[in-house]
């Protein structure tokens, strides 16, 4: 598709577009970006076109776009000199999903929320390089070498933060992390 942009067909970039507004969405929702997340999109967008000829023949474009979302993202949080909490983001995340479905014990939808209430807190105190590398991994549901690329960061780096994030969050949620 990204050969067939270069060609001068508009339509294509169009088709990757619609393919990856989503996860775009999503991912500047989960970085901060709040009620700006579609103008983050657009811009990251924006970006991805006008820099499409230093794009890598053969990489995947996923990662590269939500390195440039990630980016723009970190930009407008700046320029903006607001601080969103992680429990925001998550909820700009999740959107309209119920977070625990309507079914559920309400014993078992309290102590759900207890525990995401607790994951959300420990999240926010990470560095953010590795609240970062969490975010891709799990929140975003990228593979390692998705994640590597978007970061810019070699895979042992995502192993080695991911590890010492995850170890982290453990000490951080009460119990130990355990499930009760």
């Amino acid at each position: 598709m990204i050969a067939r942009v270069r060609a001068g067909q508009p339509e294509a970039f169009a088709e990757l577009v619609r393919a990856h507004t989503g996860i775009a969405l999503r991912a500047a929702a989960a970085l901060g970006a709040g009620p700006d997340a579609e103008d983050v999109v657009q811009q990251a967008f924006v970006k991805a076109y006008c820099a499409l000829g230093r794009f890598r023949d053969g990489a995947a474009f996923r990662p590269w776009l939500l390195s440039i979302v990630a980016n723009e993202t970190r930009n407008t949080v700046r320029a903006a000199a607001r601080r969103t909490t992680l429990a925001g983001r998550e909820a700009a995340l999740v959107g309209t999903e119920p977070v625990i479905p309507e079914s559920a014990d309400p014993a078992v939808a309290t102590l759900e929320t207890e525990r995401r209430a607790a994951l959300l807190t420990a999240l926010e105190k990470l560095s953010e390089e590795h609240r970062l590398v969490v975010t891709y991994r799990y929140l975003l549901e990228m593979d390692e070498r998705e994640t590597a690329e978007a970061l810019g960061w070699p895979r042992g780096t995502v192993k080695s933060r991911l590890n010492r994030a995850l170890r982290r969050l453990q000490r951080l949620l009460p119990d130990g992390g355990a499930p009760a």
